[in-house]
């Protein structure tokens, strides 16, 4: 299944980065969700080449302490936005991240099967960066052109398909400015 525009699934204007950590959603799927996640690797730390290297399985568990508990782990998402507003999408719209794990929204189990993931560099204790609001707007107004079925309502954070399970984008995410700026 092809994407309008680019039948790659890959958006121009991103950096390109292959994730193994996918597969192909169940037939006739339509993507009408976006999971909003934070990450930070290590935690709270911000920078460095570790989240890449995680969504691609060549994270060393030996470069930190906190990295020998993700030894084996296999996520991704389909794009990432790092503290300077810079986006990298690693897997095509397409196909399904493995970002969202066990996982419901609106009685829909498997949330990976319908949505598109985006992680921000972030974590539960700082702000956000205003570069990161203004990457997220414009992903947004892309997405919400590419996918009909997507709209203000259709994003969500990781918190709120997986609740008591995660917590991100977390408390320092703000929505009100991240919402004010979707496509309407």
């Amino acid at each position: 299944m092809g994407m309008p525009g680019d039948s790659a699934g890959w958006l121009p204007g991103a950096r390109h980065v292959a994730s193994p950590n996918h597969d192909e959603r169940p037939a006739g799927t339509i993507i009408d969700l976006v999971v909003l996640h934070a990450i930070s690797l290590p935690p709270d730390e911000f920078g460095g080449p570790y989240v890449e290297a995680l969504f691609t399985n060549r994270l060393d568990p030996r470069a930190h302490p906190y990295f020998a508990d993700l030894q084996g782990l296999r996520v991704s998402a389909h794009f990432f936005i790092d503290r300077g507003g810079a986006l990298t999408q690693f897997v095509p719209l397409d196909a399904r991240a493995w970002h969202a794990g066990v996982s419901r929204w609106q009685g829909r189990e498997r949330c990976n099967d319908f949505s598109v993931g985006i992680e921000l560099e972030g974590c539960d204790t700082r702000p956000f960066e205003e570069a990161q609001y203004a990457t997220l707007a414009g992903l947004l107004a892309e997405l919400f052109a590419r996918l009909p079925a997507l709209g203000r309502e259709r994003v969500v954070g990781h918190s709120d398909v997986a609740p008591g399970r995660k917590t991100d984008p977390g408390p320092c995410f703000d929505w009100g400015r991240a919402r004010r700026d979707l496509p309407r």
